[in-house]
């Protein structure tokens, strides 16, 4: 509805993963590394944390994408919520084992092993990726483990990546869970953005969209944007969007402070507490030199 009046040809803060808006800082770069590498290497476990909204299964989607492209089948479980049967039934569709292993442990684990086998053979790699891997029962924690460890005597063959808020970490320290911690390969942590990666952020998505930051938000507007967002990136594209509603409906471009102020008041979104004399100057909208992002 507000496309037209700041110059855009679409939204550019709809919360979905658009790979044309994919944005890497060094430390989202590093995590995508990680990924990319702990499936292709054969890692065995490989863990990914932040906090909600930083922006963790646009990247594990971009490792996907680039692994379909390298002749990679990949199992990607959204919803950890299930029994340890449904667990069982879900790799056994995703890897398209024989309906048999479905119906029994010993029947899966030996379809698994000579599938995982065949396809190590024939140069395919394999790959169980798990989001929101915090809500995963203990039971199921100890599956994964034991699935990690199908191996031959010199590699793995099936790499786990976890991926989760930063709770995931607290269970991994738990001591009933020692044995699975051990087993970690590779982990990073994914960070929120600083000011001016934030000013980058929303320069870059309004860029794709194919308008221009400094007619759509002012410095004031974006500084008021990252110290009410918290620097998360989902939240950033919420305030964004909602603000851009508001400055179409009180005809104003740019979109001023006052106007990112009610739309956080609306939110519930309060600022970050810091000190007087460490509050940054106010943000500048400037194109970074890295692709824009599509973190939600």
């Amino acid at each position: 509805m507000y496309e037209q009046y700041f110059g855009l040809n679409e939204r550019p803060f709809d919360l979905t993963p658009n790979p044309r808006y994919l944005f890497l800082t060094d430390k989202h770069r590093e995590a995508l590394s990680h990924l990319e590498y702990g499936i292709s290497g054969r890692k065995g476990i490989t863990v990914l944390t932040g906090e909600a909204g930083t922006g963790k299964t646009t990247l594990v989607h971009t490792a996907l994408a680039h692994q379909r492209e390298e002749n990679a089948r990949t199992v990607y479980l959204s919803n950890p919520l299930l029994s340890r049967a449904e667990f069982f039934e879900f790799l056994a569709w995703g890897f398209g084992l024989d309906h048999a292993a479905e119906l029994s442990k010993t029947r899966f684990l030996i379809e698994m092993t000579r599938t995982l086998s065949e396809r190590k053979a024939a140069g395919v790699t394999s790959a169980l990726v798990i989001d929101e891997a915090q809500c995963l029962a203990h039971e199921l924690m100890e599956e994964i483990r034991l699935l990690a460890n199908i191996e031959t005597a010199t590699e793995k063959l099936l790499p786990v990546v976890l991926v989760g808020q930063p709770e995931l970490a607290d269970r991994l320290n738990e001591p009933a869970l020692r044995q699975l911690k051990q087993r970690v390969a590779l982990r990073c942590v994914l960070p929120t953005l600083d000011a001016a990666e934030t000013a980058a952020y929303i320069a870059n998505r309004i860029a794709v969209a194919g308008g221009d930051g400094n007619r759509v938000f002012t410095a004031a507007a974006v500084e008021a944007i990252f110290d009410h967002s918290h620097g998360i990136p989902r939240t950033i594209s919420v305030i964004c969007d909602n603000a851009l509603v508001g400055g179409f409906a009180a005809d104003e471009r740019p979109v001023d402070r006052h106007i990112v102020l009610e739309v956080c008041r609306d939110f519930d979104l309060r600022p970050t507490t810091r000190p007087a004399a460490a509050v940054p100057p106010p943000a500048t909208i400037t194109t970074a030199p890295t692709r824009s992002s599509s973190f939600f």
